[in-house]
């Protein structure tokens, strides 16, 4: 049965391979842990939906992610310095291997939410592949009591409960070479992006 979770009983959950919801700024979303794939696809498996989209990774800081083996360049930490913890996404390339564990081809998005119960939880568990809690087609859960009734009855571990989330989607951008490529747009603006990065390509440009 689906019930509320504490921090450490939702560390328990995910190191045995059980998914759980937690809060972001966003919305809810489900979690696993980015390097169990059984998990992973149990995620796509609760959203009643192709695994058809890459899900992005959070984690507690950027320590995370290079000691993941990724390649998170100058261009990348300034972003992170300017947004995180907040609505950023961070689309940068990384092995095939990497890529494969959440369905990815070429590249992870990663952000660090500004949602202090998760950052505790990241803190604990590492990294996380994280999609919004909806079911497929459906609005994503903004609280814990819209989680829990949603996925009722289901393989969900539980729920981290850290209040209502009603915050804009992250955007999400692309390193890709010397420049970058808007994927999403969302609550941080694109055109201070751009200060710092540069103008984006444009779709057709490689």
């Amino acid at each position: 049965m689906s019930r509320r979770l504490t921090v450490e009983a939702a560390r328990r959950a995910l190191s045995e391979g059980r998914v759980v919801a937690l809060p972001t700024d966003t919305v809810y979303g489900l979690a696993a842990r980015w390097d169990d794939a059984e998990a992973v696809s149990t995620i796509f498996e609760l959203k009643s939906r192709p695994r058809d989209v890459a899900l992005p990774v959070l984690v507690a800081t950027s320590d995370q992610i290079t000691a993941l083996g990724v390649e998170w360049p100058e261009r990348a930490r300034r972003l992170a310095e300017r947004w995180w913890p907040g609505a950023l996404t961070v689309a940068v390339p990384v092995v095939a291997e990497l890529a494969q564990r959440i369905g990815a081809e070429g590249s992870i998005g990663f952000r660090q939410p500004a949602a202090p119960i998760t950052l505790d939880l990241l803190a604990l568990s590492g990294p996380l592949a994280v999609t919004s809690a909806n079911r497929h087609g459906h609005e994503p859960a903004r609280s814990a009591e819209e989680v829990l009734a949603t996925f009722a009855g289901t393989r969900l571990a539980g729920v981290l409960d850290g209040g209502r989330c009603d915050a804009v989607v992250s955007t999400v951008i692309e390193l890709v070479g010397e420049s970058w490529r808007l994927r999403r747009a969302g609550g941080v603006d694109v055109e201070q992006v751009a200060e710092i990065l540069g103008p984006p390509l444009l779709d057709g440009d490689r």
